[in-house]
C-alpha cells in the first residue's frame, strides 16, 4: 500500500520527482531526433515541440522551474560558444574583405525590411520594431552540417557566408544590448561613455588575455577532464565579464567562442568533447525550455500571433534571399553559390530564440488588468516557433540541393577513389614521455578524406625476462593512446610483437602491414652524442626506406602560433614530396596556424603552388640554401613554434651533407621547442597516389617543373645519379 502511494505520489502532474524529470527529459532527447530524422524535420524543431507538449501550457508534464531555467541558460550560452568555435578562422581571414561586405548586407537588409514592416503593419513602437528586425537579421548555421556533408564547406561562398555569421551576429546582439538598455530609460550621453569604455575593455581581455591563460593551462595540464572544465569556465567568466560591462551573456560567449577558436583543433579530442556534451545534454535542455514557454493555445484564440509570424517569416526569407543576391552580383557568383549562401544564412535559432527571451523578458510596466507589458510580447515569442520551423525547413532544403549541384560540378572530370588512397600509418610506441607528441600528431595530419589505417606498434625483446611486465606496460601505453584517438572517432589499431629488437619488429610489421608512413618520438634517452637522432631512430632510417616522422614535444601543439617549414634543395623531386607537404598544410589547418616556408628559390615556387592548390593558409616564402649555417634560424624560431624540417637520407635526389648534421643541431639547441623531422621515401616504386581533390594540383607542379626546363640537364643528372 505504502509503494502504492509512493508512486501516485511521484506521478501528480506536474512531475516534481527530479530522477522522474531527468530521465523524462533524457528519453526526449533520445527519441525526438530518432523520430524526426525519418521525417526529414531539423531536431531543433522537435526538441521545441517536445518542449510545447510537456510544458504548462501544454500536457503539464512538467513545471519549467529553476532546474530548466539554469540547464536552459547554460545552454544558450553553450550554442553561442560552439557557433564562434567552429568557425574557421583562417578562411575567414582569407575572405574578410568579402566575409564583412556580406555580413553588412546580411545585417542591414533585414533591419531595413524587417523594421517598418513591424512599425506599419504589426503597429509596435519603434524600439520594439527594432529589436524585431535585429532578431530576424541574426542567423544561425543550423544548415552548415549539411554544406560539409557534400564537402563544399569550404568553398568560397560557404566562407563567405560563415564569416558574415559573426558580423550580423555580433551586430544583432549589440542592437539587442542598447534596446534593453534603452526600455529601462538608461540611455544618455554617460551611458554610451560607459558602454563604449566597458565594451572595450571587456574585449580586450577576452581576446588578449583569455588566449595567454588558455595557452599556459594547455602547456601544463594535459588532463582531458580538467581541460574542458577549464574551457567551459572560461567561457562561463567571458559570459559574466560581458553582463559586467553591460551587455549580454551571449555576446560573451561567442567571443569567448572567437579567442579560444584556435587552441582547440576542430578534430581534436577536447572539440569531441565540447561537441558531444553541448549537443547530448545542454543545448536541448535550451531547446525544450524554449518550448515550454510558448502556449500554442494562443494561436488559436487570436489572429494576431499568425499575423505576425506571417510577417516575420516573410520579412525573414526575403531579406536574407536578397542579402544573398546582392553578394552574388558583387562577387559575380553563380546561382548555386547564392543558393548555397541564402541557405546557410536563412535559419534562425541560438541568437533569434536569445533576442526574443530578452525581449520577453523586460517588462514596461502592467496594462489596466494588471499583466505585464513586455517588449516583445507572446504573439512574437510563439509566432517565433513558427519561423524558426519554416526557416530551418528552408535552409535545410535549400542548401542540400545548391551544395549538391556545386559538389557535382566540383566531381566533374574527376575519377573515382581507388585503393591507392588508402595509407597505412604506424606509431612506434615504446617511451611513455613520445607518447601523447605520436598521438597527437598522428592526429592532426590525416585528411579526412583518405581512408588510412593507423597502427601502434610496441615491441618486445625476445630475450626480455619479464614478458609479462613489459606487455602491462605497453598495454597501458596502447590504451591511452586508443582512448586519446577514440574521443577523436578514430580507430587505433594495436599491435604487440616480441622480435630480436625494436628496429626488427618495426621492419617486419612495415612490410606485413605494408605501411607507408611511420611515426617514432625523439628518444632522449638513447642519445649518445654519436647518433643525433637516438640509436634506435637512427637504425630505423638506415634499414627502412618508408616516409619516417622524427617528433620531439615539449608542449600540446594546440598551443602552437606558428609552423615554420624548412626544406633542402630539389625536395621538390622527391616522389613524397606530394605527400608530406599535404601533411603539414593539413596540419596548419588544424591548428589555424600560420605558416613560413624556408628554401630555394625552386623549391618555394613549387611550395607556393602545392600550397594554393590545397587551399592552405597564407603561408610566407623565405630564401634559404646554407644549410652549414642552419643555427641562423633559431633567431626565427619562438617558444609557441612547430619547427619542421624536411630533412633527406644519403641517396635521396635532395639529400645534401649538411643534413647530417640537423639532427644534432636540434637535439642541442631546440630542446626546448616542438620540432618534427621528416624523411622522405626511398623506395623507387613509391607512388604519392595524390587524392582526387589535389591531382589537379600534381598537374601544376608537373608544369611547374617542366618550365624549369633551361636546367633540364642538371635535373636530369641528378635525378639519375646512382643511390
Amino acid at each position: 500500500m505504502a509503494l502504492l502511494l509512493n508512486a501516485e505520489g511521484m506521478f501528480q502532474l506536474p512531475l516534481s520527482n527530479p530522477v522522474l524529470i531527468f530521465s523524462l527529459v533524457l528519453f526526449i532527447i533520445l527519441f525526438v531526433p530518432l523520430l524526426l530524422n525519418k521525417l526529414r524535420i531539423p531536431y531543433v524543431i522537435g526538441l521545441i515541440l517536445a518542449g510545447v507538449v510537456i510544458g504548462e501550457h501544454g500536457a503539464n508534464l512538467l513545471r519549467r522551474d529553476s532546474s530548466i531555467v539554469l540547464f536552459g541558460t547554460v545552454g544558450l550560452i553553450y550554442i553561442m560558444f560552439l557557433a564562434a568555435l567552429e568557425i574557421d578562422m583562417k578562411e575567414f581571414k582569407k575572405n574578410s574583405a568579402k566575409s564583412l561586405v556580406f555580413g553588412i548586407f546580411t545585417f542591414a537588409v533585414p533591419m531595413i525590411v524587417a523594421t517598418p514592416a513591424a512599425r506599419y503593419l504589426l503597429e509596435y513602437s519603434w524600439m520594439t520594431s527594432i529589436l524585431f528586425a535585429s532578431m530576424l537579421a541574426s542567423h544561425t548555421l543550423i544548415a552548415y552540417p549539411v554544406a560539409a556533408r557534400f564537402n563544399v564547406h569550404k568553398i568560397m561562398s560557404a566562407t563567405i557566408a560563415v564569416g558574415g555569421t559573426i558580423i550580423t551576429d555580433i551586430l544583432s546582439l549589440l542592437v539587442l544590448a542598447v534596446i534593453a538598455k534603452m526600455s529601462q530609460g538608461e540611455i544618455n550621453q554617460a551611458f554610451w561613455v560607459r558602454l563604449g569604455i566597458s565594451v572595450v575593455i571587456f574585449a580586450l581581455i577576452v581576446w588578449f588575455i583569455f588566449p595567454i591563460i588558455a595557452r599556459w593551462f594547455f602547456k601544463r595540464f594535459d588532463d582531458n577532464i580538467s581541460q574542458y572544465i577549464f574551457v567551459l569556465a572560461m567561457v562561463f567568466l567571458g559570459a559574466f565579464l560581458a553582463e559586467l560591462a553591460g551587455i549580454e551573456a551571449i555576446i560573451g560567449a561567442f567571443l569567448a567562442g572567437l579567442a579560444l577558436n584556435r587552441l582547440i583543433p576542430h578534430h581534436s579530442p577536447l572539440m569531441n568533447r565540447i561537441d558531444f556534451v553541448g549537443n547530448a545534454l545542454f543545448i536541448p535542455f535550451f531547446l525544450i525550455g524554449v518550448g515550454m514557454l510558448v502556449d500554442l493555445k494562443v494561436l488559436f484564440k487570436s489572429l494576431d500571433s499568425l499575423k505576425v509570424a506571417g510577417v516575420m517569416t516573410a520579412a525573414a526569407l526575403l531579406s536574407k534571399w536578397l542579402a544573398a543576391y546582392i553578394t552574388q552580383k558583387i562577387y559575380k557568383m553563380n546561382a548555386n553559390e547564392r543558393t548555397l549562401i541564402f541557405g546557410l544564412s536563412s535559419a534562425r535559432a541560438a541568437a533569434t530564440l536569445a533576442t526574443v527571451l530578452v525581449g520577453y523578458n523586460i517588462i514596461l510596466g502592467q496594462n489596466e488588468l494588471g499583466e505585464p507589458m513586455r517588449l516583445l510580447n507572446e504573439d512574437v515569442l510563439n509566432g517565433c516557433l513558427i519561423m524558426i520551423l519554416i526557416t530551418c525547413s528552408v535552409s535545410s532544403v535549400a542548401t542540400a540541393r545548391a551544395a549538391a549541384k556545386l559538389a557535382q560540378e566540383q566531381d566533374a572530370g574527376k575519377k573515382e577513389p581507388s585503393d591507392k588512397d588508402t595509407r597505412n600509418i604506424l606509431i612506434a610506441a615504446s617511451k611513455a614521455e613520445t607518447i601523447d607528441p605520436m598521438t597527437e600528431l598522428a592526429l592532426l595530419m590525416q585528411p579526412r578524406k583518405l581512408e588510412q589505417n593507423i597502427f601502434v606498434l610496441s615491441v618486445i625483446s625476445s630475450d626480455t625476462d619479464d614478458r609479462e611486465a613489459e606487455e602491462r606496460r605497453f598495454k597501458t601505453y596502447q590504451d591511452r593512446m586508443v582512448a586519446t584517438a577514440a574521443a577523436t572517432d578514430v580507430i587505433l589499431n594495436t599491435l604487440i610483437r616480441y622480435d630480436v629488437n625494436f628496429v626488427s619488429g618495426i621492419q617486419h610489421t612495415l612490410e606485413e602491414k605494408r605501411i607507408h608512413e611511420v611515426i617514432i618520438g625523439q628518444d632522449k634517452s638513447k642519445y649518445d652524442g654519436l647518433s643525433a637522432t637516438g640509436i634506435k631512430s637512427q637504425r630505423l632510417l638506415d634499414r627502412c626506406p618508408q616516409i619516417i616522422y622524427l617528433i620531439h614535444g615539449v608542449q600540446p601543439l594546440n598551443t602552437i602560433h606558428n609552423m615554420t617549414v624548412v626544406c633542402p634543395d630539389q625536395a621538390d623531386l622527391e616522389p613524397s614530396f606530394f605527400i608530406l607537404m599535404e601533411r603539414i598544410t593539413t596540419i596548419a589547418k588544424q591548428l589555424n596556424c600560420d605558416l613560413h616556408y624556408y628554401g630555394t628559390s625552386r623549391t618555394l615556387e613549387a611550395l607556393r603552388r602545392l600550397n594554393e592548390g590545397f587551399k592552405g593558409p597564407e603561408a610566407k616564402f623565405t630564401e634559404f640554401d646554407n644549410w652549414n649555417d642552419f643555427l641562423i634560424l633559431s633567431r626565427e624560431i619562438k617558444a609557441e613554434d612547430f619547427f619542421v624540417i624536411m630533412s633527406a637520407r644519403p641517396g635521396n635526389v635532395s639529400y645534401h651533407p649538411g643534413l647530417a648534421e640537423v639532427p644534432r643541431y636540434l637535439a642541442k639547441y631546440f630542446g626546448k621547442y616542438n620540432y618534427l623531422l621528416m624523411y622522405p621515401d626511398q623506395r623507387s616504386d613509391f607512388s604519392q597516389s595524390p587524392s582526387n581533390e589535389f591531382e589537379r594540383t600534381g598537374e601544376f607542379l608537373q608544369q611547374g617543373i617542366t618550365q624549369l626546363g633551361k636546367t633540364g640537364d642538371k635535373l636530369i643528372k641528378n635525378i639519375l645519379r646512382p643511390e
